[in-house]
């Protein structure tokens, strides 16, 4: 008998219960793997706000015994849910409320003064949703060729919007349409907007020369009046939940969220949807997350199929803005840097950056930032839409 397995039957004599002969292998990878994403998020500070709580809901969701993922039931008695369980059922599976929140403090923290001034960002930004619809025929494919490792046609929704690199679309559009592949959906998602960086540029510089990078724009675009300011989010939120009726969730609440920034006269309402509900929605959602993620869910080969297509879809997003951008470059009457089309991705503002910084380290006269938001936040709205669209063929609300 090993030395813990005599001390559990000890403390099982006095009545204690302890969860190391619970611990498994796949849940200690789970566990270590909780660890990398709190490590990359303190010590590389990517996406810190996201990867730290999802890294430590992962740690809590495959501690044994804990209870702290026990979804409440009917006839339940009370006390015996555990409060990530109720985060899960409630904010993420049942009523998907976190997901349309935090979209309510993007729109608030969002300047869509960038679009507004250039409204040809709007097709950028839908060009760089090619990678959603690519993905979601990939995974579908899958089944043709490995019947075993086949997804649902509502999985292949769910694992196509990782490509928008959007996370709270992923989690909204996989928590109503395939809540068991919730965790990993969810953190592919975050996973690849944090490491933008990474996958972007290298990407962007195989599609473009030298000379097109290089490609000098002025800093500044257009002023836009207080007025444009007020009538963009009401304008585009009639406009496309009129055409995409099930996009309201996540586009209204977006939109809305820039309406009472943009307004000037809640101020109070606006400051409280960028500071104090965003912070807590973003820790009830991201420990959520982690907490979708326990091992006996997770370690399945399907998994890194999902990793895989995601990382496609990603990637194909990418290339397709840049392609459409060259196309774009050749019928600008002015100078255009087909470069803008990469951050038609809604992974915002790192994708606006990452262009950037590539326009500056190849022309040190470009500042590029202000025209790469305009695509930037025209792909969060592309997700949105497209979200909107693969719900509208499976859920009547």
């Amino acid at each position: 008998m090993s030395w813990i397995a005599y001390h559990e039957g000890v403390l099982k004599i006095l009545g204690i219960q302890v969860g190391f002969g619970n611990l498994d292998l796949p849940h200690i990878i789970m566990i270590l793997v909780g660890l990398g994403f709190i490590a990359l998020a303190i010590i590389k500070e990517w996406e810190p706000y996201e990867l730290l709580p999802i890294g430590a809901g992962m740690i809590l969701a495959n501690l044994p015994l804990t209870g702290l993922t026990s979804q409440p039931e009917p006839g339940m008695q009370p006390g015996m849910a555990g409060v990530l369980g109720i985060i899960l059922k409630y904010g993420l599976y049942t009523w998907t409320i976190l997901p349309q929140f935090i979209f309510f403090g993007i729109g608030a923290l969002t300047d869509f003064s960038p679009l507004i001034a250039n409204p040809r960002a709007f097709l950028l930004g839908a060009a760089a949703q090619v990678g959603i619809y690519t993905s979601f025929l990939g995974a579908l494919a899958v089944g043709l060729v490995w019947p075993d490792w086949g997804f649902s046609l509502k999985e292949a929704c769910s694992i196509g919007i990782i490509g928008g690199a959007d996370g709270p679309t992923t989690i909204y559009t996989t928590g109503l349409l395939a809540p068991d592949i919730m965790g990993i959906t969810a953190t592919a998602a975050y996973s690849y907007m944090a490491m933008v960086a990474i996958i972007q540029p290298p990407i962007i510089k195989l599609l473009t020369s030298k000379a097109e990078r290089s490609v000098f724009m002025k800093p500044t675009l257009r002023p836009v009046s207080r007025i444009e300011r007020i009538l963009f989010p009401i304008v585009a939120m009639l406009l496309i939940i009129l055409i995409i009726p099930k996009s309201a969730p996540l586009v209204g609440f977006l939109l809305l969220g820039n309406l009472f920034r943009e307004s000037g006269v809640v101020e109070r309402l606006s400051n409280t949807a960028q500071n104090e509900l965003i912070n807590i929605i973003t820790i009830l959602l991201m420990l959520g997350i982690g907490a979708s993620m326990p091992a006996d869910r997770v370690m399945d080969p399907r998994t890194l199929l999902v990793l895989f297509l995601g990382l496609a879809a990603f990637c194909v997003g990418t290339g397709a803005g840049v392609i459409f951008g060259k196309i774009m470059a050749k019928i600008s009457k002015e100078p255009f840097n087909p470069m803008l089309g990469a951050a038609g991705v809604s992974a915002v503002p790192m994708s606006a950056r990452i262009v950037h910084h590539l326009g500056q380290k190849n022309n040190k006269k470009n500042f590029l930032l202000m025209h790469a938001m305009g695509p930037n936040v025209a792909g969060v709205i592309g997700s949105a839409v497209a979200g909107g669209y693969f719900l509208g063929l499976f859920i009547n609300f």
